[in-house]
Formats: structure tokens, sequence, C-alpha cells
């Protein structure tokens, strides 16, 4: 099955079964998200697996009731940096030339450049610039999750401030951003199941210029 025939698949589900998705699966998911691409390779952001069931109820209430928080086989919450620092961004190059062999100079110029314009911003500007590479990740999550017949809803419907504190983000310098359950669609009682999917009509969506 082709990408576009797996995207045409999937949609946000409403209401899930219960069932379990496999770990294979679901490692196959996060390592589409962690191969994603962000801006400068700096992957400000980290990506939080949640299967404790307890823990998933509790988040519930956090999310406004939305059911398919606790009935999900995995809920994964994306979150971003806080901040940009200089100890972070070195520590980026730091694993790249470990991973790469390559010498700290190769990099020094533009390790130092962006050093000298991300942390001087303020800490808003950071967060939200580190909130967009995260959502780059989701896309890859939807679209591996599509083709693996996985279901998968994101969801920007939930109390942030809630999640960071059952979840102690704020110590670890990160902000939940984007959370998406995965499991397995219960047709018989989701209300958008079997619909048609409908999007703007491509001679609207695309602005060309020729």
């Amino acid at each position: 099955m082709s990408i576009i025939e797996s995207l045409n698949w999937r949609y946000a589900t409403k209401k899930m079964n219960g069932n379990a998705v496999p770990q294979d699966k679901v490692d196959q998911i996060i390592e589409a998200t962690r191969l994603a691409p962000t801006s400068s390779g700096l992957q400000p952001f980290r990506l939080i697996v949640i299967t404790n069931q307890e823990l998933k109820e509790k988040l519930v209430p956090a999310s406004f009731n939305q059911a398919q928080i606790a009935d999900s086989s995995h809920l994964l919450v994306f979150a971003a940096w806080d901040n940009y620092t200089e100890e972070r961004i070195n520590n980026v190059f730091a694993n790249m030339h470990k991973e790469r062999g390559t010498p700290p100079e190769s990099t020094a110029d533009y390790q130092k450049m962006l050093i000298n314009s991300y942390v001087p911003r303020p800490e808003e500007v950071n967060f939200n610039h580190a909130a967009r590479q995260a959502y780059i990740a989701l896309g890859m999550a939807l679209t591996e999750a599509a083709e693996l017949k996985v279901d998968a809803t994101p969801m920007e419907g939930f109390d942030a401030d809630q999640f960071d504190e059952f979840l102690g983000l704020r110590a670890k310098g990160l902000k939940s951003v984007v959370i998406l359950p995965l499991g397995y669609r219960d047709e018989s009682g989701d209300w958008l199941a079997g619909l048609k999917k409908v999007r703007t009509p491509l001679s609207e969506f695309v602005i060309e210029f020729n």
C-alpha cells in the first residue's frame, strides 16, 4: 500500500478499543519520530511514551475527558525544550562529532553562530521555535503509524501545565506541546469511522507560480 493510500486510510480516531499495539510497531513509530528533520539538527524536543494505565487515566481529566487517552495502547507526549541554551547546543554538536568521528573545529563557526543567534532570544520565542520542530516529528509519527495500520489521534486539547506537572517535565527543561494516543479504532463506537475523508480541493489548496 502506498503512503497516499495509508494516509487516506487514517483518520483522527475518536474511540479506541483498548487493544495493545505490538511493541515492534511502536518501536518503528518512535524511530520515525526520532529520524524527523529539525532545524540545524538540534532535535529540541523529547518523546514521552506512556503505557501505565493508572497514569493514563489520571491524565484524562487534564485532556478534557477525551476517552482516547485511557483507551489507547500507548500515549505519546511531544515535549519541547523550554529554551535554547549554550550547553544544549554544544551537547548536540559534541554528540554529532562523536558519532561521525569529525573534529569539533569543523563546525565551530556554525555552532557559534547558532549560540549567538538563539541564546539571547526571549525564552518564549525559543520555546515556540522548538515546538514547531516537534510538530515536524509528529507528522512523521502519524505517517509511520498509518503505514503500519495503527490508529493515531493528534491532540492539542489538553492542559499542558497539568501534563507537565504530572510528568515532571519542568524539572527536565521540557514543556508538553502535543499528544498522540496510539491504538486501534472501535468502529462500532466511533461516530467518525467510515465517513468520507474531506479535504480542501487540490485546485484551491495549491497556489502555483509558474
